[in-house]
């Protein structure tokens, strides 16, 4: 069975290296953060977001757990505000949408309001030659929307200046599935 999160992490290494800047605009529990942060190690810089004050403290467990550089900044914000933080062009980004795992609280999920606008704000601040990954969770209504928007605004944008392709699982359409935005 094809692993999302080991292709997840494919694209991502084909774009970002030792130095760079990037994004984590749902932080959750810190597994992308973390990431990230050993990708660009020491000389990079990871923005990380999320609404949730136990997403930065699970994150911040999690980055000391896993020995990362101190190349994070956490940002108890939603993922829409970002260009309140970043100024520099970012070389990736990573959006894991819907509720964070292991909350207990399905309720709390991010949602089409806020994810939209955040995409778009990600896609202006996107280096050439830079990616952004999107997780989309459509076994819940929320998710199955934010999809189904998303998936709309896409077509609209010029393929000259962006690549959008979906990865999905034809033979099961309530599993995640996720976008790839490179730009040209």
């Amino acid at each position: 069975m094809t692993d999302l999160l080991s292709l997840h992490k494919f694209f991502i290494l084909s774009h970002l290296k030792e130095g760079d800047i990037c994004a984590d605009f749902t932080m959750g529990n810190g597994h992308d953060t973390a990431f990230l942060s050993n990708t660009v190690g020491e000389n990079g810089k990871v923005y990380a977001f999320d609404i949730q004050e136990k997403a930065l403290i699970s994150t911040k467990e999690t980055l000391e757990k896993e020995n990362c550089p101190n190349n994070c900044i956490l940002i108890h914000d939603s993922h829409h505000n970002a260009k309140n933080y970043i100024s520099e062009k970012i070389k990736a980004g990573m959006f894991n949408l819907g509720y964070m795992p292991g909350s207990g609280n399905k309720a709390l999920t991010t949602k089409r309001e806020t994810t939209l606008p955040a995409v778009k704000n990600a896609i202006e601040m996107l280096d050439n030659n830079g990616i952004l990954l999107i997780a989309v969770y459509p076994g819940h209504e929320e998710g199955y929307l934010e999809g189904l928007e998303l998936e709309e605004y896409f077509k609209t944008v010029s393929r000259f200046e962006m690549s959008i392709s979906k990865f999905q699982i034809v033979n099961s359409p309530t599993s995640p599935y996720f976008f790839i935005i490179e730009k040209k």
